[in-house]
């Protein structure tokens, strides 16, 4: 058996327009948030290290945690 709608009986129009202005909305809201939003300061440029400090550099405490490893 098949029900059929009622032809004369069309869904509520308001909700339709509802649900197609949210995205909107909510597009609308962002932009107001970023808008705002206080500018950052750039990043202060980070100061050049020497290439000794750089990278793995074998130390007196190294070495000491080597002797009581048992590495050595």
């Amino acid at each position: 058996m098949r029900i059929d709608m009622d032809k004369d009986k069309q869904p509520d129009p308001t909700r339709r327009s509802l649900l197609k202005a949210f995205p909107l909305g909510a597009l609308a809201v962002a932009a107001a948030a970023r808008a705002r939003a206080p500018e950052s300061q750039p990043p202060a440029a980070p100061e050049p290290e020497s290439q000794a400090s750089r990278g793995y550099h074998e130390t007196e405490h190294i070495r000491r945690y080597y002797r009581t490893a048992a590495y050595w």
